[in-house]
């Protein structure tokens, strides 16, 4: 069904039910679209909508399976660009490749630039993406982008479940700014764990820089992966006599042994957000909360159409 006012939302694979609850915000149902697959795994995409000089943006999250998710992305890009679209804005709520973001030895890429250039190449014109593993991502861009962040919903939340003898511990010192912002809109302290990373996925936690005994301790992060950074720094919290140990994660990737680990660790709980979709072991952890950034997500993209400001969203 063609869809009128100027817009059309589109969605690969790869987090239906956010693509879903971003339509019911938005009052609109997704645009047709057919992601098919030939017998050796080769993606093959089919636009059943006019898109001719529309506004068009499509939703999706470059998660597990990160490749597939990528290429379905920039193949649906690609056939809307040659289906005459007049604006293809990108919605990646999670951007994969983003840890990968500079040379950390000789002879590496910087994924997270390549994985910028596929997008402006395949035919992107604005990408609207959350918590950006690093900020200056943005600047490997050529085209606008629009990089939301989840604290006012995490917030939100914190203070009406956290109200006293909270402290906000960043996992490690690059994380500090952000723990500080939250730690300040709380009014509460902030702690820092030293961490030392011997190889990707592995992390120690070493020691805990602020006072956080008999105190409600909340961890703050972009991501948790395989977690084993969250659950070294949770029970480096309850060693320094933390009386509850709590996280919260924008992204949760969770792979690998990370449900697991986030079962049998002195966490209480751990707040996430629906940027990815959780696996059924994810989705049947008690200790896991998932928060909805649709709405944020279906403000962004109307704002985005009609040419007002997003700033206040930025906050």
């Amino acid at each position: 069904m063609q869809q009128e006012n100027g817009y059309i939302l589109f969605s690969g694979n790869s987090n239906p039910l956010l693509a879903k609850a971003i339509c019911d915000y938005l009052k609109r149902d997704l645009g047709g679209a057919k992601v098919k697959r030939f017998s050796d795994g080769e993606i093959q995409i089919e636009i059943d909508e006019n898109v001719r000089s529309k506004d068009v943006f499509v939703i999706q999250s470059t998660s597990n399976p990160v490749n597939d998710n990528l290429v379905e992305l920039l193949l649906m890009i690609d056939a809307l660009k040659r289906s005459s679209a007049r604006r293809i804005t990108a919605v990646l709520p999670y951007f994969g490749y983003a840890r990968q973001d500079k040379k950390v030895a000789p002879r590496v890429p910087i994924s997270a630039k390549l994985v910028a250039d596929l997008l402006t190449t395949a035919g992107a014109n604005r990408i609207i993406t959350m918590d950006l593993h690093a900020s200056q991502i943005q600047g490997f861009f050529d085209i606008p982008v629009d990089n939301l962040f989840a604290a006012p919903i995490i917030l939100d939340f914190m203070k009406e479940k956290f109200t006293h003898d909270t402290i906000i511990v960043s996992p490690d010192a690059g994380g500090v700014e952000r723990a500080r912002a939250f730690a300040k809109r709380l009014d509460c302290g902030l702690a820092i764990i030293d961490k030392r990373r011997d190889a990707p996925n592995k992390a120690k936690a070493m020691a805990v820089i602020g006072d956080v005994r008999d105190k409600r301790a909340i961890i703050l992060d972009d991501m948790a992966d395989t977690a084993g950074t969250l659950c070294e720094a949770a029970n480096a919290l309850a060693e320094n006599g933390a009386s509850e140990v709590h996280a919260c994660c924008t992204h949760a990737v969770l792979s690998g042994p990370a449900i697991d680990r986030i079962t049998h660790s002195p966490l209480k709980s751990m707040v996430v957000t629906d940027t990815i979709p959780l696996a059924e072991n994810g989705r049947n952890c008690k200790k896991i909360k998932v928060l909805s950034i649709a709405d944020l997500f279906g403000e962004a993209i109307i704002r985005s159409h009609t040419g007002d400001s997003v700033t206040s969203l930025f906050v």
